[in-house]
C-alpha cells in the first residue's frame, strides 16, 4: 500500500487529489504570516534584523506563490492530462518552500540564546506537522517538502560539530520516519474517501439510469394497458351488436311454428349464441373491475342457498366429463355482497371443472372464528409454485397453448381476484402439480337470523300487452330484431336511429317506455336521448338503457345516470323481466 500511495494515481482520482491539496493551501497563509512575525520579533536582536528579515520575506513570498498557484488551479477546470504536470509543479514549489523553512536552522541556530534555539526547533517541527495535513493528499508533494526541510536542518546540525547537535540530527531523521508513517495514514484516508466518493457518484448515476429505465418501462406498460383496454372495449362493442341482434332474431324464430329438426337446429344456434354471450360477459366483468364501478352491497345471506344455485347450474358440466361434483351442506350466514360472492365462486368452480379430467370438485365451508372459509377443491392438473401468481393475471392460461375456446379466455381467476379485492377480502391458493388445487375465500360471518324473503316479482304479461315502446338504436339489425320481438310480446313498437327521429316519433305517438342504446350517432348518448324525450313529453318517462360499450370511462358515465342499464347481448327473457319490473314500478299501487 505505501508503494501504491507513492505512485501517482490516474485520471479523475489524481485530479481530485490535486484539487484537495490546492484547497488546503489557503488555510495556512494567515497562520504563516503570524508565525513569521513571531519569529522575527523574538530572534531579530539575536540573529540580526537584516538577515532574519530577508529570510522572513523569502518564506512569505514562497507561501504566497504556493497560494496564488493553488487559487489558479481551483479557478479553472483541471483535466486528467494536466494533473501529472501540476503534481511536478507543486513538488517544485513545495521543495523550495521546505528548503526555505529548513534554512531557519542556519539563520537562528547560531544564537547563544537557548530560548531562541528552542523556538527554532518548535517552529520547524510545527511547520512539518502542518505541511503533513496540507500536502498528504498527494504524498509525493509532501515527501518533497519534508526531504528538503529535513535535509537542510540535519546538515546544519551535523556541521556544528557538537555531539548534542549531532544527536539532534539523528533525532531529526527519526522524526522524518515518524512523519512519513503518519503521512501515509492521512494519504490512505484521503484516497479511500475520494474512491468512495466516485463510487457513490457512479452508484447514483446507475440508480438514476435505472430509475429512468424503470419509469420508461412503467409508462410503456401503462400505455400498453390503456391500449389493451381500449382495444377490448372496441372489440367487445363491435361484437356485441351482431350477437345481440342474433339473439333477438333467434327468439323471434322460436315463436314461429317449427318442425322437430328445425327446433333442434334452433337449439344448437341458441347454444352457440349463449356461449358467445358468456365470453363477452366475462370481458364485461373484467372491464367493470378495471373501471372501478363494482360497488359491493353488503347484506346478510345464507350461503347454502347460493351453493345450491351454483351446483344446479354447474354440476351438469362435471357430470358430462364423468367427474364427481360435491357441495357440503352448511348453515352459516355471511355478511357480504351475495352477487359478487356468487360470481367469485362461479369462476372458481368453472375453472376447477375446466382443468380437471379425473376425480372431482368439492365445495366446502368451514367456520374459523368470526370468518367463514369457503374452499373449492379439485383433483386437476395442479399449479407449480412459480406459476401460482401468474394464473391471476388476465388472459393467462396454463396448459392451453392452442387457445381452445372451451377453456375460456383466461380471465376467470383475474375476475375472481378483482371481485375479492372489491369486497376487501383475499383469495388464496394451495396447489401441488399433478395432485390438484384448493382456492380459499375468507368471508365475515353474520349473526343475523335468516328469514325467507318475499318471492321475486314475476312480470305480468298484462303490463306488456298494448305497451307502446320507442326503441332508439343506430344499428338497423338491432332495431329490426327488437321490433319483431316486442310485437311478439304484444307491444306496439316504434324504432328510431337517432335522437331527432325519436323526438319526431314521440311527438306523433307518445311512448309508454323508451329503450335506448347508450352510444348513438353524431357522438350522442342514450342519456341525452332519454333526457330529450322526457323534456318533450314533460314527464318522467320510464326508460331502459342498453349498451355494448365496455370501456371503463363509458361504464362510469352510463352508471352515473338514473336509468337501469342492460349490457348487450341482452337475453330476451332478461329484457322481458326488465320491462316488466320497470312498468310495475311505474304503475301506481
Amino acid at each position: 500500500m505505501p508503494i501504491t500511495l507513492l505512485r501517482l494515481a490516474e485520471g479523475r482520482v489524481l485530479v481530485e487529489q490535486v484539487r484537495l491539496l490546492c484547497a488546503n493551501v489557503g488555510s495556512s497563509v494567515i497562520p504563516t504570516f503570524v508565525l513569521l512575525a513571531l519569529v522575527f520579533g523574538v530572534l531579530a536582536d539575536e540573529c540580526g534584523a537584516v538577515l532574519l528579515g530577508s529570510w522572513c520575506l523569502l518564506a512569505a513570498l514562497s507561501k504566497v506563490s504556493c497560494w496564488l498557484h493553488a487559487r489558479r488551479q481551483l479557478a479553472r477546470s483541471v483535466s486528467n492530462a494536466d494533473a501529472p504536470r501540476l503534481v511536478w509543479v507543486l513538488m517544485a514549489l513545495n521543495v523550495m518552500d521546505g528548503a526555505i523553512w529548513g534554512a531557519l536552522m542556519w539563520v537562528g541556530l547560531d544564537t547563544g540564546n537557548v530560548q531562541g534555539s528552542v523556538l527554532v526547533f518548535a517552529v520547524l517541527t510545527g511547520v512539518a506537522a502542518n505541511s503533513m495535513s496540507l500536502l498528504s493528499p498527494v504524498l509525493p508533494v509532501f515527501l518533497g517538502f519534508l526531504i528538503a526541510q529535513i535535509s537542510v536542518v540535519v546538515t546544519k546540525l551535523l556541521l556544528v560539530g557538537n555531539p548534542a547537535y549531532s544527536a539532534l540530527g539523528v533525532a531529526g531523521l527519526l522524526y522524518f520516519v515518524t512523519m512519513m508513517g503518519q503521512a501515509l495514514n492521512v494519504a490512505r484516508t484521503a484516497r479511500t474517501s475520494i474512491d468512495l466518493r466516485f463510487e457513490n457518484i457512479e452508484l447514483m448515476e446507475q440508480l438514476r439510469n435505472k430509475t429512468v429505465i424503470a419509469e420508461a418501462a412503467r409508462h410503456e406498460a401503462e400505455e400498453a394497458n390503456a391500449a389493451k383496454s381500449k382495444f377490448l372495449a372496441a372489440a367487445s362493442h363491435d361484437l356485441r351488436q351482431p350477437i345481440h341482434a342474433q339473439g333477438l332474431f333467434l327468439e323471434v324464430l322460436g315463436q314461429t311454428p317449427l318442425n322437430p329438426h328445425q327446433r333442434e337446429v334452433l337449439g344448437c344456434a341458441r347454444s352457440a349464441s349463449v356461449a358467445s354471450s358468456e365470453m363477452l360477459n366475462t370481458l364485461l366483468d373484467f372491464s367493470r373491475i378495471d373501471a372501478g364501478v363494482v360497488k359491493p352491497h353488503i347484506q346478510p345471506f345464507a350461503l347454502q342457498t347460493l351453493l345450491h344455485k351454483i351446483e344446479n347450474d354447474l354440476a351438469p358440466l362435471a357430470d358430462a366429463k364423468g367427474m364427481v361434483y360435491r357441495s357440503r351442506e352448511t348453515q352459516l350466514a355471511i355478511d357480504s355482497d351475495p352477487t359478487l360472492v356468487e360470481m367469485i365462486l362461479r369462476n372458481l368452480v368453472s375453472n376447477a371443472i375446466r382443468y380437471t379430467e379425473r376425480g372431482g370438485v368439492l365445495i366446502t365451508c368451514r367456520q374459523r372464528g368470526q370468518l367463514a372459509l369457503v374452499e373449492v377443491w379439485d383433483t386437476g392438473i395442479g399449479i407449480a409454485p412459480e406459476n401460482q401468481q401468474d394464473i391471476f393475471r388476465e388472459f393467462h392460461q396454463l396448459g392451453n397453448p392452442e387457445r381452445d375456446r372451451r377453456k375460456g379466455l383466461g380471465l376467470g381467476l383475474a375476475i375472481a381476484q378483482g371481485l375479492a379485492q372489491a369486497l376487501g377480502r383475499t383469495l388464496s391458493l394451495s396447489s401441488r402439480p399433478g395432485r390438484g388445487s384448493v382456492f380459499r375465500l375468507a368471508l365475515p360471518r353474520s349473526c343475523a337470523v335468516m328469514k325467507l324473503g318475499e318471492p321475486a316479482w314475476a312480470p305480468d304479461p298484462a303490463y306488456l300487452q298494448g305497451l307502446r315502446v320507442l326503441v332508439v338504436d343506430d344499428d338497423e339489425a338491432v332495431l329490426l330484431g327488437m321490433a319483431h320481438l316486442l310485437h311478439g310480446w304484444g307491444c306496439r313498437c316504434d324504432t328510431a336511429g337517432s335522437i331527432g327521429e325519436a323526438l319526431a316519433l314521440a311527438a306523433l305517438h307518445a311512448p309508454d317506455v323508451v329503450i335506448s342504446d347508450y352510444r348513438l350517432r353524431e357522438q350522442r348518448t342514450g342519456t341525452e336521448a332519454i333526457a330529450a324525450l322526457r323534456g318533450l313529453l314533460g314527464r318522467q318517462l320510464p326508460a331502459l338503457m342498453i349498451t355494448g360499450d365496455t370501456a371503463p370511462e363509458r361504464l362510469r358515465e352510463a352508471l352515473a345516470s338514473d336509468v337501469p342499464l342492460l349490457h348487450k347481448p341482452v337475453a330476451p327473457d332478461q329484457l322481458y323481466r326488465a320491462l316488466g319490473d320497470l312498468m310495475s314500478s311505474a304503475v301506481p299501487a
